[in-house]
């Protein structure tokens, strides 16, 4: 067969591959998000608070980091697809376990070992990028990345719309036979790598602890994800308990809606990519950052017309999203050998800095309504910004590249 067609059969498999890939990442993450529009309800159906029904996403995105710490760490030695099939099952047993929780105890229980085997879409990213050429990794990560924008969009519109019809039970129950779906897309089409480390499993957790020491481009890229999905997750964690109560009482297929807004993320992750591979990650975080500060000065106004929320989700999850590609890429330039360890450090400190904006956003919402939100959203990114900021002003770029 000539060379020129092999190439082209080539490139067909790769965009089939990425194609599905992106979708399992779209499924992957929506695990640990179709609860937002029905917090309300699932608070209700065990009779807690709204305030005590946000531990369900703050033990659901907590579960999500520590599931990033314990098990991404082992692509570096398990066969990537084996452990994302792994994940997978236990997964779907953890969101059936959801819908048959006897007791709010038991329902904090299952959240927490859903966000520990949702973390596929972090297996698949590093192996789709190792699989990749150089040239070509943001624009990789960036689609990848938009299919983690339209796992939240799917996850928000099916929650929000089915949990009205049929309740949040109905809603777990789909999300375990999606992952079996998930679980044959990954089985037949993500690329199998070879493991290159060889060290123990303890070896695996320590040399993260090293890296994180001694990789001044690691330290700053995963503060700066803690702070900027922080900054994220305030506002939608809050969201379904602000849009329940007085003056609006949405119900979860309303709330679903605005769950649309994430369409701008999802169109914006590939070109994303591509602006961080023609101009740099550095200059994109303070791009995004921007973009959050300034969303956040809508969410303030929306007080006086919900026109300014939707305005204020588009921005901010642009600015997020930009702030995610951006990171990632310079993660990954940092080991090419360990890319899965590097990828744990970044995203357990994300999703970390997710938990502790659930938590915050809580309870400035109850606090202050629409303007403590806005006040943590603002101060969290500000704080982002500027660190970038002073970190290339003080050491330079050619120091922070490693």
């Amino acid at each position: 067969m000539p060379k020129t067609i092999l190439q082209k059969v080539d490139a067909c498999m790769h965009r089939y591959q990425l194609l599905a890939m992106t979708w399992c990442c779209a499924f992957a993450v929506s695990a640990i998000y179709y609860h937002q529009p029905l917090l309300p309800q699932m608070a209700g159906t065990f009779g807690v608070s709204l305030g005590n029904g946000s531990w369900i996403a703050t033990i659901t995105q907590l579960g999500y980091a520590l599931g990033l710490l314990l098990f991404v760490p082992l692509a570096d030695r398990i066969e990537p697809r084996t452990l994302a099939a792994r994940t997978i099952s236990v997964n779907a047993l953890a969101l059936l376990a959801c819908a048959f929780a006897p007791s709010f105890t038991w329902l904090l229980i299952g959240c927490a070992v859903v966000g520990m085997t949702a973390i596929t879409a972090q297996i698949i990213i590093p192996t789709m990028v190792s699989a990749s050429a150089p040239a070509a990794q943001g624009k990789v990560i960036g689609s990848l990345l938009g299919g983690l924008s339209a796992g939240l969009l799917l996850a928000r519109m099916l929650s929000g719309y089915g949990g009205a019809e049929f309740g949040w039970h109905a809603i777990f129950a789909v999300a375990a036979a999606l992952n079996g779906v998930m679980l044959f897309m990954v089985w037949r089409t993500l690329p199998v790598l070879h493991p290159q480390a060889s060290v123990s499993y303890a070896g695996l957790l320590k040399s993260m602890v090293t890296m994180l020491r001694e990789e001044p481009l690691i330290r700053l890229a995963s503060a700066s994800g803690f702070l900027m999905f922080a900054a994220f997750s305030a506002l939608w964690a809050s969201l379904a308990s602000m849009l329940s109560q007085p003056p609006y009482h949405f119900n979860p297929a309303a709330i679903g809606a605005f769950g649309f807004v994430g369409l701008v993320g999802l169109f914006a992750s590939k070109k994303i990519g591509m602006l961080v591979d023609r101009f740099g990650a550095e200059r994109t975080i303070i791009y995004g950052c921007s973009l959050i500060a300034l969303a956040y000065v809508f969410v303030a106004l929306c007080g006086l017309s919900l026109v300014w929320l939707v305005v204020g989700m588009a921005l901010m999850d642009v600015g997020n999203r930009a702030g995610l590609v951006a990171n990632q890429s310079r993660i990954f330039a940092t080991h090419p050998e360990a890319r899965n360890r590097t990828n744990t450090i970044f995203m357990v400190s994300y999703f970390l800095g997710g938990a502790a904006g659930a938590a915050l956003g809580g309870y400035s919402a109850h606090v202050d309504g629409w303007h403590g939100l806005a006040f943590v959203g603002i101060a969290l990114t500000a704080i982002a910004g500027v660190m970038n900021w002073v970190a290339q002003a003080s050491y330079g770029l050619k120091v922070l590249k490693g």
